[in-house]
């Protein structure tokens, strides 16, 4: 009976040891073939600059295909075409007029592939100019499905309620991560994002930042193109993980807080200081997938949630993005919508947050805001909502809601709106640029924080 046991015994652990065996083995095959989508992808735009732009798409087998393009939808006289056969294609369309609308179709082996209504996108103003801008700002944005559908819709609709005379809907179109559920695979981007959203992605250019979500099957930068060397404005990072872009007289920087190395002396945050330094932007927006502040479905104490990078973050980043003077800073990962005061020199847990790091208290409906402080946002409810106990005191606007941000910059005013489901307004705030200038505050902070553990 013994020898019996002990034979069952060598027999189950050797079981246990091939099963181990084969998923080490089997587990690097699966994310390998999960970075391939086979079928066809309709086109979308990728990193707008004010006198080029780049287009991509997929087709459902190998074909030559051709661009052509023009200011007149019925005379598309300017075309650029592939070198070679394939079935993923990326042309970047140069020497445009900037500020202009462009019309296109695409061609396959000579016939037409895509193009008519819709097929049509506008170059950036030149950089620095002044004029109005429109943002749309997607939180977690991946999950397909009815909530998906119906925040898009509801944002949608009340661009088209408010409209400006002259302008386009929409100028920059940005996400903060998590933009496919629950692996980010090739497949399910093709699911959860670029079919939901593919009548804006042929004509509206989209800046993603880089969520947990995403990381799982590491297809995310291979999809997407972004502008490592400067195309679309800013310094040039040398990666496409973090980098920045220029639109009109705004600045926006992209930082990677996923699989980015977040230590004070990390070539990000050497690259983010000279960033930031070197631009002359009246206006700066920072986007990253890891919130500084949030009780939502992420705690923003806790060091243990998300591998520490939310204390990273909040340790690491803020000093340099609130000297720099940075107006919002965007953020997704908790499911819910968190909004903060005006801050200055807050890097701690929530019990250390003092009076005077708080630049002002207002949180009625659309309250005004001194530059002189950096609002933070949590916009991650705009495809899946979950639960929290929303009870950050840095965050007096925490909302279990469904929805999207809306951001509309004229000259020295920034407005912003949090969208519903339903299309209502649920918080509004406007930040003044200029106000408290004459105030003589210092930006730095007396006592720089601890180094994150």
């Amino acid at each position: 009976m013994r020898s019996t046991f002990k034979r069952l015994g060598w027999y189950s652990l050797f079981v246990l040891l091939a099963l181990i065996l084969l998923y080490a083995l089997g587990r690097p095959i699966h994310i390998w073939i999960d970075g391939f989508y086979s079928g066809e992808r309709g086109p979308y735009l990728q990193m707008p600059a004010p006198t080029a732009i780049t287009l991509r798409w997929q087709a459902a087998e190998p074909v030559r295909a051709e661009v052509r393009y023009g200011t007149d939808p019925r005379q598309l006289g300017e075309r650029r075409a592939t070198e070679k056969a394939g079935e993923q294609h990326e042309i970047r369309l140069s020497g445009l007029a900037p500020d202009t609308r462009y019309y296109y179709a695409i061609y396959h082996d000579g016939e037409r592939a895509h193009g008519g209504e819709g097929y049509s996108f506008r170059t950036p103003p030149p950089t620095g100019v002044a004029r109005p801008l429109r943002l749309w700002v997607l939180g977690d944005p991946g999950y397909a499905g009815t909530n998906q559908q119906q925040v898009r819709d509801a944002a949608l609709a009340w661009i088209d309620r408010h409209p400006r005379a002259g302008l386009p809907g929409l100028d920059v179109w940005l996400t903060t991560g998590d933009n496919a559920y629950t692996s980010g695979s090739n497949p399910q981007f093709q699911q959860a994002f670029f079919e939901p959203y593919a009548d804006l992605l042929r004509q509206q250019p989209v800046w993603p930042a880089y969520g947990n979500h995403d990381a799982r099957r590491r297809v995310f930068y291979d999809i997407f193109s972004l502008p490592g060397a400067g195309e679309s404005g800013g310094l040039a990072s040398g990666t496409e993980h973090y980098y920045s872009f220029d639109y009109a007289n705004l600045h926006v920087i992209m930082l990677d807080s996923e699989a980015g190395d977040l230590g004070r002396a990390s070539p990000m945050l050497e690259w983010l200081q000279e960033d930031l330094a070197a631009t002359q932007q009246p206006w700066k927006i920072a986007v990253l997938h890891h919130p500084p502040y949030t009780r939502g479905s992420h705690d923003s104490d806790d060091i243990f949630d998300s591998g520490g990078r939310m204390f990273e973050v909040r340790r690491n980043l803020l000093p340099l993005l609130e000297q720099a003077g940075v107006q919002l800073v965007l953020a997704g990962h908790s499911h819910m919508y968190e909004r903060s005061y005006p801050l200055r020199c807050h890097y701690g847990t929530a019990h250390s947050l003092q009076p005077n790091m708080i630049v002002s208290r207002q949180i009625g409906p659309g309250s005004v805001y001194s530059s002189y402080g950096t609002v933070y946002a949590v916009v991650g409810s705009s495809s899946k909502l979950d639960n929290g106990p929303l009870d950050h005191p840095a965050l007096p606007v925490s909302l279990g809601s469904l929805g999207s941000m809306i951001i509309d910059i004229e000259e020295h005013r920034l407005t912003a709106h949090f969208i519903d489901a339903q299309g209502e307004v649920r918080d509004a705030f406007v930040i003044r640029r200029g106000m408290g200038d004459a105030i003589g505050l210092e930006r730095k902070c007396s006592v720089l924080p601890a180094a994150a553990p």
